[in-house]
């Protein structure tokens, strides 16, 4: 049997969950976050700009720059706050999560090719796996202030 908690201030979790709730479950109506978006490229047919194959990191001296993301050869976001990254699913931080799903990839067994852009194309929204990205780091940053607001648990037996 599960184990649950009885938390001194039950009311502050209830809220927080309840907060937490709205924010993942709508996550595809909330802001964008403010990341910078810049294009090397102005005359490329847009749905071709936004096109995704492999999402990188950025580079520094001391390796990758988890601010930036290198989103394809035309694109690069800059100005992701590294407090985004505290928020892991199954190990991975949500935004590692979508770059690592969103990608361009070939079952070798079948030869099957997985093209995320394909959803996009289909519902005429080429920025589709771009705004995604924008609204998880939006995700990722709310839920860390979130959960950083509750009370110590202090449960009581």
């Amino acid at each position: 049997m599960p184990r649950i908690p009885f938390a001194k201030d039950f009311w502050a979790f209830s809220k927080a969950g309840r907060k937490l709730a709205e924010l993942h479950l709508g996550y595809e109506n909330i802001k964008h976050y403010p990341v910078k978006v810049a294009n090397k490229e102005l005359a490329l047919d847009s749905a071709r700009l936004y096109e995704v194959q492999k999402m990188r990191f950025g580079k520094n001296a001391g390796g990758e720059d988890k601010t930036v993301i290198q989103y394809n050869s035309h694109i690069t976001i800059t100005g992701i706050p590294l407090e985004a990254y505290e928020y892991v699913v199954n190990g991975k931080s949500a935004i590692e999560w979508v770059m690592e799903r969103y990608q361009v990839s070939q079952d070798p067994d079948s030869g099957i090719v997985n093209d995320p852009n394909d959803w996009a194309r289909e519902h005429e929204d080429p920025q589709y796996i771009l705004n995604l990205l924008k609204r998880v780091v939006t995700v990722s940053v709310e839920t860390m202030k979130i959960v950083k607001s509750l009370p110590p648990l202090e449960e009581r037996t």
